[in-house]
């Protein structure tokens, strides 16, 4: 472990500096302002403005409203220039430009290829154009010193009945770039079970899912994500903590409060699922309204103290304004993390990534030096 690292130390750190896996993190959600302006006019699509500074900041407002689905509308604006493949190319390679400039080494990046046909693309060479991108933007990472490994998570539209299509889409492709297998879109009265045939063959096929749930919807989309859906990951799940009780006045030393886990917490935590939390994201949907509409309220803290295996994402870099490195500021700035906890946050992210045991093995090894060489 490394030794004299403080909060205060933290703080002092260049984020972008440490190593990082993203696990929850959308391809339509991560654009960058000015390349869907450029984009725009090609697609004859008309935008809320041109400025890509102004374009960004609107993007953040229409976010910022409590509410998921209105959250989920801001999408439009990005998923129209996404229809042709140099345009999926493109965004897939700045996409990976941008995680490399963070600091990530590893990451997956999930995205709906149901929502990219308008052009004529058939799902295959939706894939294809995306892998294009993230294989160029690898190679030159590679070429400049800098090595990340990009997989994709074919996610399928739970509001549609395209689940077992994009189920066989997933596995067509599992070996030339395709990880894993999710849902998105209103998670709200579209739960998993809508897709019980797609999640079936994957589970037959011993292929890997991760299933947003906890995000709007509570406890029983957890539940049915863990039991319909075979999921090893679930996506946002921060309202599992709702399954928590918490006794501030247990006598327990130091003034700890007990933590009592309900059911469906239990077998979470006991089984150690990986929850991937999104802290600015959480906010501007409402996901932790149960809890405050402040950061230092989101219960990021009492998962993790809790034992939970949490790690730390964005979301949808382009709507919430963030980074991986932002996301670890603003919760060491919350809760007073040290870069021991960053390490092991971050180590979580490794245990739950799809990728090879000898693959994490290496990402672990590589992480825990990064984080010993900065103490020196």
């Amino acid at each position: 472990m490394t030794e004299n690292l403080s909060p205060a130390a933290a703080a002092e750190v260049d984020y972008r500096v440490l190593p990082k896996i993203s696990l929850h993190d959308h391809l339509d959600g991560g654009l960058r302002p000015a390349t869907i302006v450029d984009l725009a006019d090609g697609a004859g699509h008309t935008l809320p403005t041109t400025d890509p500074a102004a374009l960004g900041a609107w993007f953040v407002e229409s976010a910022d409203s409590g509410s998921l689905v209105r959250y989920l509308e801001t999408f439009d604006h990005t998923i129209a220039v996404m229809q042709t493949a140099d345009n999926l190319a493109r965004v897939a390679r700045e996409f990976v430009e941008d995680l490399v400039a963070d600091g990530v080494v590893y990451g997956e990046v999930r995205w709906a290829p149901e929502q990219h046909l308008r052009g004529g693309l058939t799902l295959d060479e939706t894939v294809e154009a995306v892998q294009a991108g993230i294989d160029e933007a690898t190679a030159a990472a590679r070429a400049d010193g800098r090595d990340i490994l990009v997989g994709q998570l074919v996610s399928a539209m739970r509001q549609a009945d395209n689940g077992l299509e994009i189920a066989r889409l997933a596995l067509r492709h599992r070996d030339r770039g395709v990880v894993g297998f999710d849902i998105a879109g209103p998670e709200d009265g579209f739960g998993p079970a809508r897709l019980a045939d797609a999640f079936d063959l994957l589970a037959q096929n011993l292929f890997p899912a991760t299933v947003h749930a906890g995000e709007a919807a509570g406890l029983d989309s957890i539940t049915e994500a863990l039991a319909v859906g075979h999921a090893l990951r679930l996506g946002h799940g921060v309202r599992i903590a709702e399954d928590l009780t918490v006794d501030f006045d247990a006598g327990l030393e130091d003034g700890a409060a007990l933590v009592t886990c309900g059911p469906v917490a239990s077998w979470v935590l006991d089984r150690q699922i990986p929850l991937e939390l999104c802290p600015s994201s959480n906010l501007q949907t409402g996901a932790i309204a149960a809890f405050g509409t402040r950061l230092d309220q989101h219960p990021f803290d009492l998962l993790y103290q809790t034992g939970f295996k949490v790690t730390v994402n964005t979301d949808n870099r382009l709507v919430s304004n963030t980074t991986l490195s932002d996301e670890m500021a603003l919760l060491v700035d919350a809760f007073g993390y040290d870069l021991d906890d960053l390490l092991a946050l971050t180590l979580n992210a490794v245990d739950a990534a799809f990728a090879p045991l000898s693959v994490r093995i290496a990402l672990a090894e590589a992480i825990t030096e990064s984080y010993d060489g900065l103490t020196g």
